[in-house]
Formats: C-alpha cells, sequence, structure tokens
C-alpha cells in the first residue's frame, strides 16, 4: 500500500518588491488605482497585506473626499454670501 504524502504549499503570504512596485504604478492612473484598490480590498484572491493596504488606501481616500467636499461647500457658501451683499 502506498503512502501519499501531502507537502505543505510553498506560497508565501509575503508580497515581493516586485509586485509592491507594481502595485504602487498601477494604482497611480486615475480610475484603474480605484477599481484595483475595490479588487484587492475586498476580492479573494489578494495576499493579506495587500488587501489591509488597500483597504487602509480606501479609508484615506474616503477620508480626502469628505474633506473636499466639506471645503467646497464653505468656500462656495462663503463666496455666494459675499455676492449676495455686493448685490445689495
Amino acid at each position: 500500500m502506498e503512502q501519499h504524502i501531502v507537502q505543505p504549499s510553498s506560497i508565501s503570504d509575503d508580497v515581493s518588491f516586485g509586485e509592491w512596485f507594481l502595485t504602487i504604478f498601477l494604482t497611480a492612473i486615475p480610475l484603474v488605482g480605484i477599481i484595483l484598490l475595490l479588487v484587492w480590498a475586498f476580492g479573494s484572491t489578494a495576499k493579506p497585506s495587500k488587501a489591509n493596504w488597500a483597504k487602509a488606501n480606501l479609508a484615506w481616500a474616503a477620508i480626502a473626499i469628505a474633506f473636499y467636499v466639506i471645503f467646497v461647500v464653505l468656500i462656495s457658501s462663503i463666496f455666494m454670501g459675499t455676492s449676495q451683499s455686493l448685490l445689495e
């Protein structure tokens, strides 16, 4: 009777320098970067460290967008108030 020994997989959870290099390059491309961040953050094929990195980047992007919206609303309300007082 033969015994089959199953060797543990040699797949590493580490992300290599080349993978990080390509990852950062691809995320710098507008629209492609956001789509890839979503795939890496919520897909099942990304390595855990890359998935966490993608989630952190998406969180920072959400914070930046929120600050941008607040800034635009404040500046536009200041200009609307100034233009109203100039017309009177």
